[in-house]
């Protein structure tokens, strides 16, 4: 059954909005005013015993396609109470003016369903179903109790989704491998991950000369804290070397202080955090007077630029994360403020706006807390075979509104099975995918196909290709290209060649798509040209 309307039965106006929603879709399906009548007055019927007799009910109404020449409308209620047993005569008369009721009771839940025949299915399209319950979503509330109510749905959803988001952020805060706290201008500690106090035994409250002086090795209490000092005058950043006592030793660990900004660039909190290079650290002072290391110090300094590079994509993430991750979670706290307007602050405690805004308030604080810090957890992965016409098919499944809105042309030929990670070759081909139709002027045309090349095969089609024997998949577009002067960036972190207003994104994909290249040990590459189109080659080792 595709579901039109969605009615809680708690009380008589409910019981309203049930008659006057099942007249209002059987007139909408072409049923004569008697039969409108007959399937209105029987579902009314068996709702007046849920608000009457039962607990937790719910009515849905909708279209049962039973096949394409038969279509009937359908009201299914649901309760915990059996309905039957409570209110025969009323179940009677349903049946007498429906004359098609089914009802079944399994001992925790009863289910009654009504049903109608339409009578000209074949005028009652998909689209057509689609336009009912777009009309009951937007259609003007019967009564100020019917909007209230409403609101009151639509907030207590939006509140669940808030707790879930929060916990998945909290969640990962808890779990890198990373020391974190948030702290005020006044030194008070508001956040801190539960890494930061095991590694303490115990909550820090505040990071002042005191606390810090309980964990901190005595030399570098001075200069974290003149440090943070001159990070308040500048609003700006401090980063250092300090030692974290732990048991009886004390641990080498690099401490940034960030300042965390709102949208429009006014400060609300400090993000610090400890990040344990104590090995880095050692390896360094042992090969000061050592001679014969000098080849592991030369590796030594490669990780150290590998720590700064990393570093640089966590700035980028930091910007990222106050700015582009802060807009829908801002455009939320405004709907708040539009739907509080006409409330009394007794309406708004009884609906939850407290609790809704406090929540979005935290989630939007470890949204920018969180993703300052772009580590990225390895684990242990399993390779296996992957169907590469899986993947496509899952993939354009996934984008299929897209292409329907667009009205794109896809045309993908048979793809090879290869070795590697299912989920990461997912997320790649979305992406490539996802911008051969974003970044398109005009009906997106795109072609996906393969060949194999080895070290005897021509590589005249692309000067970037790799040698050796690959699996090589092209992804051809006729979009609106991009000039080669940005070819040795774009797959760099948050790289954007256009204004927000004209594509969105935060210019992550081609990155996290040489990401997912590089862990298959492949290699990507693109050729493009403004205004015909782009074609990427994505290459697979055959072994």
């Amino acid at each position: 059954m595709k579901e039109i309307v969605k009615i809680n039965l708690d009380n008589e106006m409910d019981l309203i909005l049930a008659h006057k929603r099942s007249m209002k879709i059987a007139e909408m399906c072409g049923m004569p005013l008697s039969a409108q009548t007959r399937f209105s007055t029987a579902v009314s019927e068996v709702a007046r015993c849920c608000i009457s007799n039962g607990r937790n009910s719910v009515l849905v109404l909708g279209i049962n396609i039973i096949r394409a020449t038969k279509k009937e409308i359908r009201a299914v209620l649901t309760d915990e109470v059996d309905l039957q047993k409570c209110s025969p005569e009323a179940f009677r008369y349903a049946s007498k003016i429906s004359g098609d009721i089914e009802y079944t009771y399994d001992g925790s839940q009863s289910v009654t369903a009504l049903n109608h025949p339409v009578p000209s299915p074949g005028l009652l399209s998909d689209a057509k179903i689609k336009s009912l319950a777009e009309y009951f979503e937007y259609e003007p509330p019967i009564s100020a109790y019917d909007e209230i109510r409403r609101k009151n749905i639509e907030l207590i959803a939006l509140s669940e989704k808030l707790g879930e988001s929060e916990n998945r952020y909290r969640k990962l805060a808890d779990t890198i491998p990373v020391l974190i706290c948030i702290v005020n201008e006044r030194s008070n500690v508001l956040l801190s991950n539960n890494a930061l106090e095991e590694y303490l035994a115990g909550p820090l409250l505040l990071f002042d000369k005191k606390s810090l002086g309980t964990f901190l090795h005595s030399e570098d209490v001075p200069l974290l804290l003149e440090g943070w000092s001159a990070a308040k005058k500048t609003r700006g950043e401090f980063t250092a070397e300090v030692r974290i006592k732990k048991d009886a030793f004390y641990v080498w660990h690099v401490v940034s202080i960030m300042p965390n900004k709102t949208e429009d660039g006014s400060f609300s909190s400090w993000l610090i955090y400890f990040v344990n290079n104590n090995a880095q650290k050692l390896m360094v002072e042992a090969l000061k007077d050592n001679s014969e290391l000098k080849q592991i110090q030369l590796e030594l300094e490669s990780a150290n630029s590998k720590l700064k590079f990393k570093n640089k994509e966590l700035e980028q993430f930091a910007f990222i994360a106050s700015h582009d991750l802060q807009e829908p979670l801002r455009k939320i706290l405004i709907m708040l403020s539009r739907a509080a307007e006409h409330l009394t602050e007794e309406q708004k405690t009884m609906y939850y706006f407290d609790k809704i805004t406090k929540a979005a308030g935290r989630l939007s604080n470890l949204i920018t807390d969180v993703l300052n810090y772009s580590r990225i957890n390895t684990h242990e992965q399993f390779l296996e075979k992957v169907d590469l016409n899986a993947i496509i098919y899952d993939t354009l499944d996934d984008l299929s509104l897209v292409i329907e809105e667009k009205q794109a042309a896809v045309k993908a030929e048979q793809l090879p099975v290869v070795v590697g990670l299912a989920g990461q070759l997912r997320q790649l081909f979305f992406n490539l995918i996802n911008n051969a139709l974003k970044f398109n002027a005009s009906r997106p045309e795109v072609k996906i196909s393969s060949f194999e090349i080895s070290d005897r095969s021509d590589r005249s089609f692309d000067t970037a290709a790799p040698a050796g024997d690959f699996h090589v998949i092209s992804i051809a577009d006729n979009g609106i290209g991009m000039d080669s002067d940005y070819s040795g960036r774009i797959f760099d972190m948050f790289q954007r060649l256009h204004q927000r207003e004209e594509y969105g994104g935060n210019g992550i994909g081609l990155a996290l798509c040489r990401r997912i290249i590089e862990n298959h040990n492949g290699a990507i590459s693109f050729k493009s040209i403004p205004d015909q189109g782009t074609t990427f080659w994505i290459y697979l080792p055959k072994n």
